[in-house]
C-alpha cells in the first residue's frame, strides 16, 4: 500500500507497478477461537469465499489522489447532474482539465442512480473515466439502496470488461453524505468485486480500491473475509462474515423473491417441487404468533375495556425500560456513596478539557486499565460517577490504545453488560469516539462489537493513527495525556507531533 506524502503532495503519476498487491501486504498472524470469544456458532460451516491467490494478486489498496493513478480507467462517484463537489470529484475534474466538463455538457449531460457513463480521461494518466451515481440510504428503503449500490459496482466492472480495460481504480461509491453506512457499503463492494473476479478473472488484471483514511480501517478488517490469503483467514471468515453474503453476483437476496412460480395454476406439485412458504418467507409475524391462533380473543376489545392481553410487546418493552432505568439509578446511588478511590487513583479515565466546539473530552488510557486485576463492578461505578454529569449534554471520548497488552482488555461480555446498563443519553449525546493508535486486532474487534452489540454508536467511532489528528477537533492545550503516549507518537509520526497548530491549520 502506498500512502500520500506527509505534506499531502502526491507524485505526478503513480504507475500500477508501484502499488503493492493484497498478497504482498503484511498478514496478521494473531487469530483466536471465536467459539470462546464470541460465545455463538459460526455463521458458515465453510467460508463462501475460499482462499484463491490468483484473485488476491489482482487486488491493490491506495490511499491518495485517484487522479494520479496510471490505470486504464478510474471511477468517479458523482451525482445525477454530474457536478458533485466532493473532494474526489474536484480532484478528477481539476486534473482532467476543462475538456472533461465540455464532454459531459455536450454529450453526457446526466447519469441516473445506479447507472454508469463513460468519458475520455483527457489530461488524466487514466485512459477513461467511468462515472456512476450511488444511492441515498434510508432505513425505510434499505433493500432498494443495497440493490442500487450493488448495481453501481457491478455496472462499473462490466463496463470496464466491455471496453476491454485491464485495470481499474475503484473508490468508495457509497457516501456518508448520502447517509450510507460505510461498513455495509464495504461488504457489498467487496463481495461484488469478488464474485465478478470469480467469473471474469481473465478480463481484469488489477482492481485498485482507492480509499480515504476513514475507510481504510474498514477495508483492512473486511478484505481478509472476502479475499483470504491464508487458511487461517479463511477459517476466521466463517465467524466474521454476515449470514447474508448475497447471490451469485454478490447481489442482495430477498427471501420472498425466491418463491418459484409455476406457469399453470392447475398444475400439481410433486416430489421436490413442493414449495414450503413458511421457510421461504421471513415476516415479522408468523401464524403461530398471531392472536387468533393463540385464542386470545379480540385485542382491540381488550384495549378498549382496559384489559391487558396475555402477551403485549409494547408493555414488555416499557417494563424492560423501567427496569433498566431503576438499575441505573441504583448504580448511580452506589457510585455516589461508595469509596471508589482504588479505581479513581489509577488515573486511566478522566476529563481533559473541551474540543473546538466546547464539548467535554473524556480520556481513557488503555495501558493504565488493569482489566484482569481491578474490581470491574467498582470500575463500572466509577465510570457512571464520572460520566453521569457530563453526558447530560454532547461529549466526546478519546481512547488511547497505545502500547496496551492483553491484561488491559476486559471481556466482551463485560463490555456488553456496561453498554446495556448505560441509558440512552450516553449513546445519544456521544458525538465522537476516537481510538488513537489502533492495531489491526482493535479495528476488527471494534467493528464486530459496534456491528452486533452497539450499533447505535457505530458511525461515531473513528480510528486515528496519531495524536496530531486529534488537533483538528481540539486545541493541543486542552489535551492532557501521559508522557509515554507522546514519546511513542513521535517514534512513529516523527516531528509532525511537534507542529500541532500548523497541522490543524493546514487541514482546514
Amino acid at each position: 500500500m502506498r500512502l500520500m506524502e506527509p505534506l499531502g503532495v502526491a507524485p505526478e503519476v503513480v504507475e500500477l507497478g508501484a502499488l503493492r498487491r493484497w498478497t504482498d501486504l503484511h498478514i496478521q498472524h494473531r487469530f483466536t477461537d471465536y467459539s470462546n470469544v464470541l460465545g455463538e456458532p459460526a455463521h458458515h460451516a465453510t467460508s463462501p469465499f475460499p482462499c484463491q491467490p490468483s484473485l488476491n494478486v489482482k487486488i491493490a489498496l491506495w490511499t491518495g489522489n485517484i487522479s494520479v493513478l496510471q490505470v486504464d480507467a478510474i471511477v468517479n462517484s458523482t451525482n445525477e447532474t454530474m457536478d458533485d463537489n466532493s473532494p474526489t470529484c474536484q480532484r478528477i475534474f481539476a486534473q482532467a482539465g476543462s475538456a472533461l466538463k465540455m464532454e459531459i455538457y455536450n454529450e453526457i449531460k446526466e447519469c441516473k442512480t445506479g447507472e454508469v457513463r463513460v468519458t475520455q480521461g483527457h489530461d488524466l494518466p487514466a485512459r477513461y473515466i467511468i462515472h456512476t451515481v450511488g444511492p441515498i440510504y434510508n432505513t425505510k428503503y434499505q433493500t432498494a439502496a443495497q440493490n442500487t449500490l450493488h448495481c453501481c459496482y457491478r455496472n462499473v466492472l462490466h463496463k470496464a470488461r466491455e471496453l476491454g480495460l485491464r485495470s481499474i481504480a475503484l473508490p468508495v461509491i457509497n457516501s456518508i453524505r448520502r447517509n450510507y453506512p460505510p461498513d455495509a457499503g464495504a461488504h457489498i463492494a467487496l463481495r461484488t468485486v469478488r464474485r465478478f473476479l470469480e467469473q471474469y478473472s481473465d478480463s481484469i488484471s488489477c482492481v485498485v480500491f482507492v480509499l480515504e483514511s476513514c475507510d481504510l480501517g474498514i477495508y483492512e478488517v473486511l478484505l481478509p473475509l472476502y479475499f483470504p490469503r491464508t487458511l487461517a483467514e479463511q477459517d476466521n471468515a466463517c465467524w466474521q462474515l454476515p449470514s447474508d453474503i448475497g447471490g451469485m453476483d454478490g447481489e442482495p437476496l430477498l427471501p420472498d423473491r425466491q418463491i418459484r412460480i409455476i406457469d399453470n395454476p392447475q398444475h400439481a406439485l410433486h416430489g421436490d417441487e413442493t414449495v414450503e412458504l413458511s421457510s421461504q418467507l421471513e415476516t415479522s409475524v408468523s401464524l403461530g404468533e398471531h392472536a387468533f391462533t393463540q385464542m386470545q380473543g379480540d385485542l382491540d376489545r381488550q384495549r378498549l375495556l382496559g384489559e391487558r392481553p396475555l402477551t403485549d410487546p409494547l408493555a414488555d418493552i416499557m417494563l424492560k425500560q423501567m427496569q433498566q432505568k431503576e438499575r441505573y439509578e441504583r448504580l448511580l446511588r452506589r457510585a455516589k456513596t461508595e469509596d471508589l478511590s482504588e479505581v479513581s487513583g489509577i488515573g486511566c479515565l478522566y476529563q481533559s478539557g473541551v474540543d473546538r466546539q466546547g464539548r467535554p473530552v473524556v480520556v481513557f488510557v488503555g495501558k493504565w486499565f488493569p482489566a484482569t486485576k481491578i474490581n470491574l463492578d467498582k470500575a463500572l461505578l466509577y465510570l457512571i460517577q464520572l460520566l453521569d454529569p457530563i453526558v447530560k449534554g454532547d461529549y466526546v471520548i478519546a481512547y488511547f490504545h497505545t502500547l496496551t497488552v492483553s491484561n488491559n482488555y476486559p471481556s466482551l461480555h463485560w463490555l456488553r453488560e456496561v453498554y446495556n446498563v448505560l441509558p440512552y443519553k450516553y449513546k445519544k449525546n456521544l458525538k465522537h469516539f476516537y481510538i488513537i493508535h489502533p492495531t489491526f486486532w482493535t479495528k476488527m474487534m471494534t467493528w464486530w462489537f459496534t456491528t452486533f452489540m452497539a450499533p447505535a454508536i457505530k458511525q461515531k467511532v473513528h480510528n486515528l493513527p496519531g495524536v496530531e489528528y486529534l488537533y483538528e477537533v481540539m486545541s493541543p492545550d486542552q489535551l492532557e495525556i501521559p508522557a509515554y503516549i507522546t514519546e511513542y507518537d513521535m517514534t512513529i509520526n516523527g516531528l509532525r507531533y511537534y507542529q500541532p497548530e500548523q497541522t490543524a491549520q493546514s487541514s482546514t
